[in-house]
């Protein structure tokens, strides 16, 4: 069945970010779409846009926005039920970046009509096969936080969860094949410590989350280790 297109216009999160723009002081002029990405239902997933726009102090502002609206990122904290030792499950993939195959901690794309706890919860579970409900989640930041203020609207929202089980049902996580195939996304999960995690992650979110987290559960022995 063909799934009519949703106009960029009409997209949630491109209308949270013109009513952000308007709303501090950005006079909008002219937007040209340069790239617009659907998701399988129709609805815009991104864009590439160049926007004509003059700022209060009456500049111009730098033109070029990659539309991509809200994220989630989650950090999984599995704890051995015996030895109290904290595991954390990374996924594995290749991102456009450099090519290569990166390690980040489980995360998806939010529009802004979304409930974030909600997709968070379900991205773990699609991405590294952990069932766990919206509430089990805690948020690590009460604001929202940009990687790239400069070019992009892309907007976290960072999560937690913490499960105790036992070793061998932790070790369960490790190289699963996950992913979402009308994503294009092709999976491996990669269980760690936290310390090592650090060293192989090098996406931003990533760091970054790691001392929201040790910083929220007050781990500050872990953190000199980073």
């Amino acid at each position: 069945m063909h799934m009519k297109k949703e106009l960029l216009a009409d997209a949630p999160k491109f209308r949270f970010w013109q009513q952000q723009a308007e709303t501090n002081g950005l006079v909008i002029n002219h937007i040209h779409e340069f790239y617009v990405r659907h998701r399988h239902n129709g609805e815009v997933l991104f864009a590439m846009l160049e926007v004509d726009a003059n700022t209060p102090e009456g500049d111009k502002i730098p033109p070029a926005l990659f539309l991509k609206g809200h994220a989630v990122s989650v950090l999984v904290c599995l704890i051995d039920q015996d030895t109290k030792e904290k595991y954390v499950v990374l996924v594995r993939q290749r991102r456009i970046c450099d090519g290569s195959h990166t390690y980040e901690h489980p995360a998806g794309m939010v529009d802004t009509t979304d409930d974030p706890q909600e997709v968070a919860a379900r991205e773990v579970g699609e991405e590294i096969g952990l069932a766990l409900k919206p509430e089990e989640l805690t948020r690590l930041n009460n604001r929202l936080l940009f990687p790239s203020t400069g070019t992009s609207d892309e907007a976290m929202h960072y999560f937690y969860v913490e499960r105790e089980m036992p070793r061998q049902q932790i070790l369960d996580f490790h190289h699963k094949d996950m992913g979402v195939a009308s994503e294009f996304e092709r999976i491996t999960t990669a269980v760690t410590t936290l310390p090592e995690a650090h060293k192989l992650i090098t996406n931003i979110n990533g760091l970054l989350i790691h001392f929201l987290y040790l910083n929220a559960v007050g781990d500050y022995e872990t953190m000199k280790l980073l």
